[in-house]
């Protein structure tokens, strides 16, 4: 009796996996599934006029640069033409932004590059670039030179 209990079991040991894989394999419903070939496809982004900005050289020849040093080391510099408000060159982190002037009612300096989300606000004591896409401070406390003199002038010894 014990031999054909072992033979019994050693028979469906092998018999088990075996109908549990061919149960698996097929598909519950009689119906078949075609599979259709995945196409790769390349699409191609027409030349807009973003990607033309930001390959073209902004020209600052003429203009004056002002640079100025922030918190925790971080710096910029402003390129402006003296006799026209309406627009600065920016270069932050190595890149090139132009920025168009933004009315205020305090009546501080404000540009903006809407494409990039950078805007930069300057008053007598300091400067500030913000990032308006992502809501973050990128610089703070910035001064130019010319700040920097009325700010130790206006500190008491």
């Amino acid at each position: 009796m014990q031999k054909f209990l072992a033979a019994f079991f050693v028979i469906a040991g092998f018999s088990v996996p075996l109908t549990y894989g061919v149960a698996q394999a097929t598909p519950a419903s009689k119906t078949k599934t075609v599979k259709k070939p995945v196409r790769k496809t390349v699409k191609k982004t027409p030349v807009s006029e973003n990607s033309q900005k930001e390959t073209e050289v902004i020209n600052v020849a003429g203009l004056t640069g002002s640079h100025y040093n922030c918190e925790l080391g971080n710096q910029f510099t402003v390129y402006k033409k003296s006799d026209d408000p309406s627009y600065i060159n920016l270069q932050w982190r190595n890149k090139m932004h132009r920025m168009l002037r933004t009315a205020t009612t305090t009546g501080a300096d404000r540009y903006e590059d809407r494409q990039t989300g950078l805007v930069w606000i300057n008053i007598p004591a300091k400067s500030m670039l913000l990032d308006i896409k992502k809501g973050s401070q990128l610089a703070n406390e910035c001064r130019n030179p010319e700040q920097r003199k009325a700010l130790a002038a206006a500190k008491p010894n």
